[in-house]
């Protein structure tokens, strides 16, 4: 098995890393590959933006449905709720365009993604080093699926149960719901971006782990603060400043920082051990016997035999 693995390894290093590897490029050279880089990624972009915009409306509609709905874990489906229908208005002339341009947008950007990082490893690789390329690479992988499992869950578990929750506290006060399409795209899309980078934080903390800036024991002392700074946070993203929403954002926030205290412990760098703390062993051995070191010969007992013996012993 091991030896599988370091000829993996070695593939690995021969046909794709060293490839890579800096050709020491002048400066200019670097900001013409920077704009060669830049330019295919906003064609690539912009070419799937032109196919997201075709099925804006489709994808308004998909937008829509934790409105009205609830995602039931066991039979894997929606589920309708029993709030009445909720129309959704535009008041402004150009409202309803520009919200399909803003949907479109975001999901050519996030269809667009693998391309973008693809683009961004192959212009950063070249500086880094083999050490450094291994450890990189998977961190913007699970990074990436970390993103995407934030949308996920934003999308089918907490948006709606806040939307179920604040809609229809709405009718049971006795208000008539009708949402502005532009304020219902903000919210939902603003809720699905700050879950994904919620579930980033246990990764930012094992980063921070692997480069000795903090560690298991301080993250830990810094529990209280840290929800504090939970609450604080969330209060500042939530799009709505109820206490509710402020909840839904702020514990799983907090949650992932134990689960990052959780990581550090396991990928903290090791600090190295200074010089000279170790005791020696002869010192060691003198304090064992109770006898003081001699004067002027450290390390050495009372009675013990430090000379050079000249001639025979007897």
């Amino acid at each position: 098995m091991f030896n599988g693995l370091n000829s993996l390894n070695q593939w690995l290093q021969d046909t794709i890393f060293k490839p890579l590897e800096d050709k020491k490029m002048p400066v200019m050279e670097h900001l013409v590959e920077l704009q060669v880089r830049l330019t295919r990624v906003v064609i690539i972009t912009a070419v799937v933006f032109v196919g997201t915009f075709f099925y804006a409306d489709m994808l308004v509609k998909w937008l829509r449905i934790p409105l009205q709905n609830m995602f039931a874990l066991g039979s894997l489906s929606w589920v309708p709720t029993d709030l009445p229908t909720v129309p959704f208005v535009f008041l402004a002339p150009a409202e309803a365009l520009w919200q399909n341009v803003k949907v479109a947008g975001l999901f050519a950007l996030v269809a667009a993604t693998p391309y973008i990082l693809l683009e961004v490893w192959q212009f950063v690789v070249p500086g880094l080093h083999a050490q450094e390329r291994r450890f990189v690479a998977p961190f913007v992988l699970l990074s990436t699926v970390a993103f995407y499992a934030g949308v996920g869950f934003s999308f089918f578990f907490v948006l709606p149960f806040a939307l179920n929750f604040l809609v229809s506290y709405g009718v049971n006060a006795g208000f008539v719901p009708q949402i502005s399409i532009a304020q219902y795209v903000g919210f939902s899309l603003w809720f699905l971006l700050v879950f994904g980078l919620i579930f980033e934080v246990p990764l930012a903390i094992t980063l921070m782990a692997k480069l000795g800036w903090v560690d298991a024991p301080f993250l830990k002392r810094y529990r209280k603060w840290a929800l504090l700074g939970s609450f604080i946070f969330a209060a500042i993203l939530t799009p709505t400043p109820d206490p509710f929403n402020q909840c839904l954002m702020a514990l799983p926030m907090y949650i992932f920082y134990e689960i990052g205290i959780v990581s550090a412990g396991f990928f903290n760098k090791k600090k190295p051990v200074p010089e000279g703390s170790g005791v020696p062993a002869v010192a060691t051995a003198a304090a064992g016997n109770g006898k003081a070191p001699s004067a002027g010969l450290p390390n050495v007992g009372e009675g013990d035999y430090v000379g050079v013996p000249k001639g025979r012993p007897r």
